[in-house]
């Protein structure tokens, strides 16, 4: 019944905040709608396809063929009801994700089950408990339906929704351990953004553990996605006639042509950059925000293939030229799947006030700056850094915090501090 109740309230509120007089001011908002997830931008593409126009011939479409020619038939055929699509979408990814976190939880709690014999006395308070198996996923669910920043993103009808439910899709096959369909929609949502590419590696180590050709097992996942991602960009090529497409999305996004405000670290750099160093920036940037973590905490993190994918996800969003308030959303609603190391968590208060003060600060800003010209593009990015360095500090944050838990169970709750034994303490 709960369960139930949580769904309606959470579609009930996206209903009546999209009939509000607030929608149109959410669709505009640069923290909301990037140049490559903007609802307008998508129905202006759909337009000029529909009229026989190459959208991506332009600087204004950057959305890849299959949200174009989405959208369009949802233009002609279900315009009226597109509200309602939208809510959907983000009722559906609760689901798959509550799904999802129920097996990523029954697993964790099954890999303590192996390894409880090993673990020290005292360190009971640390254990995965049957009663998170329910609770834990339930949580994951709420943290999505409620989380400001997805209803955000659903009132301004962005296509990160879209995206989300793909993501949201992708965790599901991973933990169901549906190659294909993990495959199908990573390939799609790297599509619309290159950086969760790199999500194969955790999915591939996760789903060949049950599998005795580990070998044989990582190549299949990696070489079908590969495969799936070939196919839709051919699949691609044939809705449009020509490649123009991929110089419009991917080279988009590589090249980072749009300089417009979000909340980002992407937009400010390049502005202030001198033209003859942005190619070693660039390169820099796209490093950092794609393969720079990659290989480092697979090596440390490959036993346990799920906080892997956790740490790419929520990396890929801070470091990405485009994120949005919708891209945050996804990685926060993954971090009830920690209880167990939420005690170690030394920073959870401040990176908290932080992202609600910032998150409030930054439409105030921006009209000081744009509106009122008693600001300038200094406070808005001021107010962005720190917003992106609260979610590096919750990111290592969790990250140390799995470490500590690691190390306590492996050695007790009781260390020596010049002979004389102390406890741990946990808050």
């Amino acid at each position: 019944m709960k369960w139930l109740v949580s769904i309606l309230l959470g579609a009930a509120v996206r209903y009546l905040l999209m009939k509000s007089d607030y929608a149109v001011t959410i669709q505009n908002r640069v923290e909301v709608a990037t140049p490559i997830n903007a609802w307008k931008r998508a129905v202006e593409g759909a337009y000029l396809h529909s009229n026989g126009i190459d959208p991506y011939e332009g600087d204004l479409y950057h959305q890849n063929p299959f949200i174009l020619v989405s959208v369009s038939y949802l233009l002609k055929n279900a315009a009226n009801v597109i509200n309602m699509i939208f809510i959907q979408l983000e009722v559906g990814t609760m689901v798959m994700l509550q799904a999802a976190a129920t097996v990523f939880i029954a697993e964790l709690y099954r890999k303590q089950k192996a390894k409880q014999h090993s673990y020290a006395k005292g360190t009971q308070e640390l254990h995965i408990s049957e009663k998170d198996l329910t609770s834990i996923p339930f949580s994951v669910a709420l943290a999505y339906m409620f989380n400001p920043y997805a209803i955000l993103n659903c009132v301004g009808q962005t296509t990160t929704v879209i995206s989300n439910f793909l993501l949201a899709l992708f965790l599901l096959g991973v933990a169901r351990r549906w190659r294909f369909v993990a495959c199908i929609a990573l390939a799609l949502e790297t599509q619309s953004n290159i950086y969760p590419c790199v999500l194969i590696i955790p999915a591939a180590l996760f789903i060949a553990e049950e599998d005795r050709k580990l070998w044989l097992s990582l190549f299949n996942t990696i070489f079908t996605f590969v495969a799936a991602c070939l196919w839709l960009n051919y699949a691609a090529f044939s809705i449009m006639g020509n490649w123009n497409f991929l110089d419009a999305t991917y080279g988009f996004i590589f090249n980072c042509r749009d300089l417009q405000p979000n909340i980002g670290l992407f937009w400010y750099f390049f502005t202030e950059m001198f033209d003859h160093f942005r190619t070693l920036f660039l390169y820099t940037f796209q490093i950092n925000a794609t393969v720079l973590y990659l290989f480092p905490l697979t090596f440390k993190l490959n036993k346990d293939p799920i906080m892997l994918l956790t740490m790419l996800l929520s990396l890929g969003v801070v470091f990405r030229p485009y994120p949005c308030v919708g891209d945050i959303s996804m990685y926060l609603s993954l971090l009830p799947l920690w209880k167990s190391i939420s005690k170690f968590m030394g920073h959870n208060f401040i990176v908290g006030a932080t992202m609600l003060v910032t998150s409030i600060l930054g439409p105030t800003v921006w009209y000081l700056w744009i509106y009122s010209n008693s600001a300038n593009a200094n406070f808005y990015f001021g107010v962005t850094l720190v917003f992106c360095t609260a979610q590096i500090f919750l990111i290592t944050d969790l990250f140390f915090a799995y470490i500590k838990r690691g190390f306590c169970l492996k050695n007790g709750m009781q260390v020596t501090i010049d002979g004389k034994e102390a406890r741990i303490a946990l808050e």
